[in-house]
């Protein structure tokens, strides 16, 4: 079964990790955590600055700095044929990708009139980016025949649909169906897999997807970017919210557990408090209420009393 592969046999000196959104936040994690550990690290991101920033970073970070390798590689992760070229590019030369971590994303997006320009953007990034790195780099990793874990990060707001971003919750809700089905199918090999997959879903997190949505759209307008303006990042970290870090220390715990759905708590959210959330969701469906009816006015008292009453 692909779940006895764990992120300890993986995560390990001399393997091999490709992480997209590595310029910040959790990606960035990641990619100092594992060069920590011995790895060689492919960085990928759209943000060339930030990007090379971060690599300086992970280099200073490395266990053997000598025989390591610290690639960073500006990709648009929408566009299926520069993800095919990174995929032949890592295994190269006899390269390979032990733990590919799908990780870029965007938080722009509108509600059900949002125009389609905004929609197919995150759709583009946050959904079709992963399927691309899948595509690109799991039928290589098979034909390595070494054990891989493939993790797809998604989001609570793909799961409990919060009203406020509609675009971005269908675009997290779809990778999950995705994630779901690739696990799936890597389980159900015939022969068994030496693959896996997961789907990181993270809490509230201190990264700068929300300052690179404030920065895109003021700046699309013309207007002088203040990054005052936006509330909470990593170097303006919120106290309820984790620090990336935290979020890569959880996924490596609940990876070598054999856990696929890695939900993050977070300062001010328990995973309690998440799985009432959740199974009140899906009851919407299973008990014939309004479509979000945790946000609707005759369920709200209803939904506060749940979770009062269901908690332990």
């Amino acid at each position: 079964m692909s779940t006895n592969i764990t992120a300890s046999s993986v995560l390990k000196e001399g393997n091999t990790a490709v992480i997209t959104g590595a310029s910040s936040g959790i990606g960035r994690a990641a990619a100092l955590d594992f060069a920590n550990k011995g790895m060689n690290i492919w960085m990928v991101d759209i943000d060339k600055e930030e990007l090379e920033a971060a690599k300086e970073l992970v280099l200073q970070n490395c266990l053997k700095k000598e025989s390591q390798t610290i690639e960073s590689r500006v990709v648009d992760v929408s566009n299926q044929k520069v993800m095919i070229a990174l995929s032949e590019e890592v295994f190269a030369n006899g390269g390979k990708c032990h733990f590919l971590m799908n990780n870029a994303g965007v938080g722009k997006g509108g509600g059900p009139m949002t125009d389609m320009e905004t929609v197919h953007f995150t759709m583009g990034v946050n959904t079709y980016g992963p399927i691309h790195g899948c595509i690109a780099f799991i039928p290589k990793m098979k034909e390595s025949g070494e054990a891989g874990i493939i993790v797809n990060t998604g989001s609570k707001q793909g799961i409990t649909m919060p009203p406020g971003n509609l675009t971005y919750n269908m675009s997290k809700a779809a990778l999950k169906c995705y994630t779901e089905g690739l696990e799936h199918d890597l389980r159900n090999t015939e022969g068994g897999s030496k693959l896996r997959a997961a789907l990181l879903v993270p809490g509230w997190v201190n990264t700068s997807i929300l300052l690179k949505t404030v920065r895109r759209e003021t700046l699309d307008k013309g207007d002088e970017f203040d990054v005052n303006s936006v509330f909470f990042h990593e170097a303006k970290p919120a106290a309820g919210a984790w620090m990336p870090s935290q979020v890569v220390d959880f996924m490596i715990r609940e990876l070598d557990e054999g856990h696929f759905y890695i939900v993050c708590p977070d300062n001010d959210v328990d995973r309690e408090t998440d799985n009432l959330r959740m199974t009140w969701a899906m009851q919407d469906i299973t008990q014939d209420r309004p479509p979000l009816s945790r946000w609707h006015p005759d369920y709200k008292d209803k939904f506060t009393a749940y979770i009062k009453n269901n908690k332990k």
